[in-house]
């Protein structure tokens, strides 16, 4: 079925917000993660062992927004234009 754009918009600017908050996420871990494995090179073993755990959970946030609400919001988009 096809509908207008005016009628998908709602849901194409749920899916950017959910999409730049699943990027952004990622972004973060992998900064922290980065930031754990230099603070470990330094020698602050804890530290660097809080930065890991930090950076994991935001990455399993990332991972997890990306595929309980932007596939599946992604997948209801491309069924209403196609």
């Amino acid at each position: 079925m096809r509908s207008s754009f005016v009628d998908v918009l709602p849901d194409l600017l749920e899916l950017l917000v959910f999409g730049l908050g699943s990027a952004g996420l990622s972004v973060a871990g992998a900064y922290i993660e980065r930031f754990a494995f230099l603070t470990f090179e330094q020698g602050n073993v804890e530290i660097a062992a809080w930065a890991v755990v930090m950076g994991a959970v935001a990455l399993y946030f990332a991972y997890n927004v990306g595929t309980d609400k932007v596939r599946p919001k992604l997948r209801d988009v491309r069924a209403a234009l196609a």
